[in-house]
Parts: C-alpha cells; sequence; structure tokens
C-alpha cells in the first residue's frame, strides 16, 4: 500500500503524487481511492486502492534509472516494421506494459521515424502521448521541470 505523498506511476496515464487516500461511495459501492495529481496537465486521477496490482500502479524510477532512460533515447537503432499496423500495435503494448524503458523506446522509434520519413495522424498522437507519460515521470523522478526534461529529451535527437 501506497501513502500520501508517494511518487507513483498510473501506466497509459502518467506520474503522480498522492495527495489524499479517501473513502468514497461510488456506484453503491463503499472503497478507498488514491487521489493522484499529476504534474503534467494539473490533472487529478483516483485510483482505487484495491486495484493497485491489476492495474500496474508502481513507484516511480530512481535517480539512477533516470541515466538509463536517457541511455533508451540515445539509441540510433531504428529498426522497427514498416508495416504501420503492426508497429503500432507493438508501440501500444509497450505503453501499456508501464514499463518506463519500453515507454522510451516508443517515443525513440517513433521520433527518430518523424524526423526520417514523418508520422500518420495517429503516430504523432501516440507519440505525444508517449512523450507525455515519459515527462511525467521524469519530471517527478529527476525534481526537475517539464520544460527543462522536453529539452534533454529532444537534445537526444538532434
Amino acid at each position: 500500500m501506497y501513502s500520501i505523498g508517494d511518487k507513483i506511476v498510473y501506466p497509459m496515464h502518467g506520474a503522480g503524487i498522492i495527495e489524499a487516500i479517501e473513502e468514497k461511495e461510488i456506484l453503491g459501492q463503499k472503497q478507498s481511492y488514491y487521489i493522484v495529481k499529476m504534474p503534467i496537465g494539473d490533472m487529478k486521477v483516483m485510483i482505487p486502492v484495491q486495484n493497485t496490482r491489476d492495474i500496474g500502479i508502481r513507484e516511480v524510477i530512481s535517480k539512477q534509472d533516470v541515466d538509463k532512460v536517457f541511455d533508451v533515447l540515445l539509441d540510433q537503432d531504428t529498426s522497427c516494421t514498416n508495416n504501420w499496423n503492426k508497429r503500432y500495435r507493438e508501440n501500444m503494448v509497450k505503453i501499456k506494459s508501464g514499463n518506463i524503458f519500453e515507454v522510451a523506446d516508443v517515443v525513440r522509434i517513433l521520433m527518430l521515424r518523424e524526423k526520417e520519413k514523418g508520422l500518420s495522424t495517429g503516430e504523432k498522437k501516440m507519440l505525444s502521448n508517449a512523450k507525455q507519460i515519459l515527462i511525467s515521470e521524469l519530471v517527478l523522478a529527476n525534481d526537475l521541470n517539464q520544460v527543462d526534461i522536453e529539452l534533454k529529451i529532444n537534445q537526444c535527437f538532434e
């Protein structure tokens, strides 16, 4: 169980800080919820405490792992399928995993592909979402602001 003030990652949504743990009645069922403030978009989400393992909630990575994330981003290997549909599905699985290194890989693949050939509308949206998830966790893990992290990510592809 997590506590108020813990930094956690909610797969597909990004990282946030638990602001409160409240009991709410929703659809006639009373249960405890983590109230999580997301640093990007100034959004709050409610996560049922009892479902955290099923959802894939985990702690934010350590400062040491931040360097490993940037190692993933700096890898220039562009080998991925040319089949848009297959590539999209593979990338979606990586994002849904909640694993920061997998999300970083999606950002890397899509940013390199965008530089080389451009992206479809669907892949542009996917890149934007993956980047936001990545940035939200790096902001909390590294105690930097969103602009600095985004600049550092973009510099990996210059």
